[in-house]
């Protein structure tokens, strides 16, 4: 029997439209009405980046009030019911939740004129990211691979809607293969520990390339901007935790951002 304080599969969603009636109480200093509003434009791009918020609109309402409609995928009731009391403009607001079924005429599963039904659109929902420290690289020289180097990474963190916990130094490594270009080609591997003590080990594929300016500054060990350049992993999972299983069973892409000291990964659920 799994333990209900466990998170569920992330797999497992159900779709609803939110609308907001923002009613800014009287004599709220600006100050106050600027914070609260940047605290929920970072909330919300926060929901978006884990995959529960999918769209938002605006709409007209009663003169003095501001109508929100927003798109939300939670587990269930509850779940939605819990991110939305975090919102910073939660006590300001007056919500109305609806919840959305599955139509045979949707057009992301219906069937078209060319008599194929149309598959579903791939969605992602952050699983954690990692904040990892790393070591100076150890230098095999140019093998029939390419300049091959392996990275230790010596510890870190990571967080999610629904892991948490840290880095495993003594088993986590980048084997890198860097080519003539800069473009580096990582073999990641390393082994996490959540923090209710359940093993999980990745493995991660994936590439780093950019503009020979930027490889180069990324190849001094200098801090770059992770937008000027690209990396991307595609990243198994595999744990004995029960709970868990459905990690074993996902498909995972990462994002990554290299930075001076260390390196930064977020993990995707493909659904």
């Amino acid at each position: 029997m799994s333990d209900p304080a466990r998170p569920s599969d992330p797999a497992a969603t159900s779709e609803f439209l939110v609308e907001f009636a923002v009613h800014i109480p009287e004599g709220t200093s600006t100050s106050e009405i600027q914070q609260r509003q940047s605290a929920e434009a970072e909330a919300a791009a926060d929901l978006a980046r884990q995959g529960q918020l999918r769209r938002v609109w605006t709409r007209s309402g009663p003169p003095g009030d501001t109508r929100i409609l927003g798109l939300y995928r939670a587990t269930n009731k509850a779940e939605l019911a819990a991110l939305l009391t975090e919102l910073p403009l939660h006590d300001w607001m007056t919500v109305t939740v609806t919840p959305l079924g599955h139509h045979p005429n949707d057009p992301e599963t219906a069937i078209g004129d060319t008599g194929w039904q149309t598959l579903p659109n791939p969605r992602l929902r952050l699983v954690y990211r990692l904040e990892a420290t790393i070591a100076p690289p150890l230098d095999l020289g140019q093998t029939p691979q390419g300049h091959r180097r392996i990275v230790p990474l010596t510890g870190g963190t990571f967080t999610g809607p629904a892991l948490n916990g840290r880095l495993l130094p003594e088993a986590s490594a980048d084997w890198q293969a860097v080519l003539p270009d800069g473009t580096a080609l990582g073999d990641i591997r390393y082994a996490l520990e959540t923090d209710g003590g359940d093993l999980l080990y990745v493995q991660s594929r994936g590439v780093r390339h950019g503009s020979p300016d930027v490889l180069a500054r990324l190849g001094r060990g200098e801090d770059v901007d992770p937008h000027e350049y690209t990396f991307r992993t595609a990243t198994q999972i595999e744990t004995a935790s029960p709970d868990l299983d459905w990690l074993n069973k996902g498909i995972f892409i990462s994002v990554g951002g290299r930075q001076t000291a260390g390196v930064t990964y977020e993990t995707y659920l493909v659904g």
